[in-house]
């Protein structure tokens, strides 16, 4: 493990978290006088996070264990604008309801990875609506506006890059890095934030908020951390060895939220990571000891499953619960390992009488969810792709019903090898 004076800095670079820092030395003697507070945005697009946020996730988390209070911060404020980083279009703007209603459902995960309260370092969770909403314009760009240099924005990749592809970008795109970078000063004057964390895509927006902090230091007499340094730190775009983006599949997100991904996927979404991967997700996503990752990523052969089952053990009891992780390990290798049918299947339920009547395969395999339209269930049977209770079906007008259930009235329909839905009648 890298010499440095924290915890906090050392578990950063040995686990893999770091790539970018304002100033990591000046950062780290501040993480090793007292406890620090940092935190980290997350603006409230969709009703649960996916596994694209886990790494930040992890990152509040290991801050807290390292003795440092964190700082969740929910975009109730900037999702009304959008955040242009990494898109090539505008987002979809959202009413104030639909925002709500996200956030609701964002809110629970953090509860199984941090310990809220009102110690020292415990964490906290605010909402940036709380001060951008009651912002007067003018007021604003009188106070601020005048700090931000317009020449530096336009030299962000979240803008170059938009306006290089000749991609349109509103003006009200073009102030999300302002929001941005006032909502750090605004929790440094709250909550004595110094450190602002994120994805390496964050890069521009974070150092244009340290920049601000600077700025009003010099402009305004501040006291608590607003007299003193802020910092920037982004973690690694992360990728698989393959390419394909974090927290997305072919078949959609890799959702947090039990209630829009079942456990026993997101267990085989893990198992199923790429043998090169398998040693930096363990570092970044598990508490496994260093050395006990390093044994399980230099498996070789068929034993490097173990490895991949021990991190879909891991990162599933830290989401769902042990117990899940459990019950889902315990479904995956009766279906895969013992070729049983278990009921710990994700299950899908259809009227007794559509049953009776029998449905084609095609429209089955869309209403359970194991394709996305009629056309793509079509190509998936005709290319062999689809099995009724294991079995293979190439005929895309196949109907399957009643007759098809086992004992306990269910019928497993598959999709490839690695999906599976037990769909019973009601």
């Amino acid at each position: 493990m890298a010499n440095h004076k924290s915890d906090f800095i050392n578990q950063l670079t040995a686990r893999g978290f770091l790539h970018q820092c304002t100033d990591i030395d000046a950062l780290d003697d501040r993480a090793a006088a007292s406890p620090l507070t940092a935190y980290i945005g997350f603006d409230c697009t969709a009703p649960s996070l996916h596994a694209g946020s886990l790494v930040s996730i992890m990152l509040l988390r290991l801050f807290q264990q390292c003795g440092h209070k964190p700082i969740v911060l929910m975009g109730g404020g900037t999702t009304k604008v959008g955040d242009p980083s990494g898109k090539d279009e505008s987002r979809k703007l959202l009413d104030d309801d639909a925002i709500a209603a996200n956030m609701a459902g964002i809110k629970q995960v953090f509860s199984k990875y941090l310990t809220f309260g009102d110690g020292p370092t415990d964490a906290i969770m605010v909402n940036n609506a709380d001060w951008l909403d009651e912002l007067q314009y003018v007021p604003f760009l009188r106070d601020y506006g005048r700090l931000f240099s317009v020449n530096r924005m336009m030299s962000f990749d979240s803008v170059k890059l938009r306006l290089e592809r000749e991609h349109h970008l509103s003006f009200l795109e073009f102030n999300y890095m302002i929001l941005q970078a006032y909502d750090f000063v605004e929790l440094a004057r709250r909550h004595d934030c110094a450190l602002q964390m994120g994805g390496s895509d964050q890069w521009g927006n974070i150092v244009n908020g340290v920049d601000l902090g600077r700025r009003v230091r010099e402009d305004q007499d501040m006291g608590g951390d607003m007299g003193r340094v802020l910092f920037g730190l982004t973690t690694p775009l992360l990728t698989t060895a393959s390419g394909a983006k974090m927290g997305k599949t072919a078949d959609g997100a890799v959702w947090l939220n039990a209630d829009m991904l079942s456990a026993y996927d997101y267990w085989q979404y893990w198992r199923n990571t790429e043998d090169a991967d398998v040693g930096r997700f363990l570092r970044l996503f598990t508490e496994l000891p260093l050395d006990e990752i390093a044994r399980l990523e230099s498996l070789q052969g068929v034993e490097i499953n173990d490895a991949k089952k021990t991190l879909a053990d891991a990162v599933t009891a830290l989401c769902h619960g042990t117990e899940a992780a459990g019950e889902a390990r315990e479904t995956a290798e009766k279906t895969f390992e013992q070729g049983q049918l278990d009921d710990g299947l994700p299950s899908f339920e259809i009227p007794a009488a559509e049953l009776d009547q029998g449905l084609p395969i095609f429209e089955l395999l869309v209403r359970s969810g194991l394709a996305a339209s009629n056309g793509e269930a079509r190509r998936l049977v005709r290319g062999g792709g689809a099995r009724i209770n294991d079995v293979a079906i190439n005929d895309e007008k196949h109907t399957v019903g009643t007759a098809d259930a086992n004992a306990d009235g269910a019928i497993k329909v598959s999709s490839g090898k690695k999906r599976h839905v037990l769909v019973r009648s009601i």
